[in-house]
């Protein structure tokens, strides 16, 4: 095992200012006439009006300088707002039941070009996630006379050139439009329309695929999710999933590479009976070792007792576990929390292996009927998913993978934003199937952690 340096990286000088100046912005429209309607939106997508921001790097190109994959890129998002019309749309509330919806009313998706002075290779180690990468896409509350003022756009992308010829494509998307996985399949789509091929996938935008039953059965306990005291339709929208309170954070990167996944998995299948070890992948092997060192560092610092219980969640796919499955082509939010619970001294001193499996029992839990009650739970109360800390994993997603006309992205992350309780999983840049674990942390639990995660791996 190597030095304390294999597997965390300190904060590397960055420029915080990219210096990122904004030339042109404009509306982008459907480029073809709609159906003006209204789309309903599930209870998952409810609970998820908030911005996701990412940004995907790309190397320079001999055939597509940056101007030239702006207007590219310009005009196939014109063409992709026609399959994807909730995107030029914007939220509102349903006046008879106060929930939210998507008003596709073609009022616009915006586009930006910028530049930034500075070369892609000034900029610094992609992996990591420098705050000044959200100058690379303009928030939704951008004023720039574009808009009228309570106007906010679902969906807006920026194309900023470095000095090397070399581009970013950011893109900020509000949540309630899509998933991850949906996120993926629609630039998968985008690459294709740019390459002038068809759709790579017919998406599928019926949400009501996920639509609560009637009368609403809310059969488990569900003790992933926390009730909020307020009626629907109130200011809730907005209310944060998890803690946001401004405490100094030290910040970290854990890198974890394919020898060091292949250990733990190894340390799991030390002690399990065959017909068990095919809960020993990847993720649950990180998110195990991760959850032992977030909860012992947090008793550690705050005195707490052995008896205390910690709850991680993760989100699990739910296309293929419905009955009949959601076609992989649904498009929204097809994400519930799962969760795994145990005491902190059985996370101390049970075996690898059963930290693993109680990880894995989140995600087998989650059946039909457990997926439909937790969407009847959103029916009937308000709230939200609720745990020590949620993992939220970038790894597999593949959007390094899209292959567009200028090629694939060097990086693609998302902008981050620092939470103690939100421990974020990032692929390798070289896609190697090594893990890069982010991890936001008062300084008293961030030395604990780091040494609890360094003597685990030694």
């Amino acid at each position: 095992m190597g030095s304390l340096d294999h597997h965390h990286q300190e904060s590397p000088p960055l420029p915080q200012d990219l210096k990122v100046t904004i030339h042109h912005s404009s509306l982008v429209f459907p480029s073809q006439e709609t159906e003006k309607k209204s789309l309903f939106l599930s209870n998952i997508d409810q609970v998820l009006n908030f911005s996701v921001e990412t940004v995907h790097f790309f190397e320079s190109h001999k055939d597509f300088p940056p101007h030239v994959v702006a207007e590219k890129l310009r005009n196939t998002l014109g063409k992709i707002l026609v399959p994807y019309d909730f995107l030029a749309g914007r939220l509102k509330a349903n006046a008879k039941t106060g929930k939210m919806e998507i008003d596709c009313n073609a009022a616009g998706a915006v586009f930006i070009v910028a530049s930034s002075e500075y070369k892609l290779d000034d900029i610094g180690d992609l992996v990591y996630p420098n705050p000044g990468f959200k100058q690379l896409i303009i928030n939704s509350s951008f004023d720039d006379n574009l808009l009228e003022q309570d106007d906010k756009p679902l969906c807006i992308f920026q194309v900023t050139s470095f000095k090397c010829g070399g581009f970013s494509i950011g893109t900020s998307t509000n949540h309630a439009t899509f998933d991850g996985l949906s996120f993926k399949v629609f630039l998968d789509n985008l690459a294709a329309l740019a390459a002038d091929k068809p759709l790579a996938i017919i998406p599928c935008n019926d949400r009501r695929l996920l639509a609560a039953r009637s009368p609403p059965r809310v059969t488990f306990d569900h003790p992933e999710m926390l009730k909020l005291k307020m009626p629907f339709g109130e200011e809730s929208n907005n209310a944060p999933i998890f803690d946001i309170t401004q405490e100094d954070l030290d910040f970290k990167i854990f890198r974890l590479t394919p020898d060091d996944i292949a250990n733990l998995k190894e340390k799991a299948k030390a002690t399990v009976e065959y017909e068990n070890s095919r809960y020993i992948t990847g993720f649950n092997v990180v998110s195990a070792l991760i959850w032992r060192c977030k909860a012992l560092s947090y008793d550690h610092a705050k005195g707490k007792t052995p008896e205390r219980e910690s709850r991680m969640l993760y989100a699990v796919d739910i296309r293929p576990r419905l009955n009949p499955p959601l076609p992989a082509s649904y498009v929204g939010n097809a994400v519930l929390s799962a969760y795994a619970n145990a005491k902190c001294e059985e996370l101390k001193e049970k075996p690898f292996s059963r930290l693993v499996e109680m990880v894995s029992e989140g995600a087998k839990r989650m059946s039909d009927e457990y997926a439909r009650s937790a969407i009847d739970w959103g029916e009937t109360y308000k709230g939200f998913p609720h745990g020590e800390f949620l993992v939220s994993s970038w790894w597999k997603l593949g959007f390094s993978k899209v292959e567009y006309p200028w090629g694939k992205p060097k990086y693609s992350c998302p902008v981050v934003y620092h939470k103690k309780d939100i421990i974020l999983l990032f692929p390798n840049i070289d896609n190697d199937n090594g893990v890069n674990v982010l991890v936001s942390l008062p300084s008293k639990e961030m030395v604990e952690f780091e040494s609890l995660f360094n003597k685990f791996l030694a």
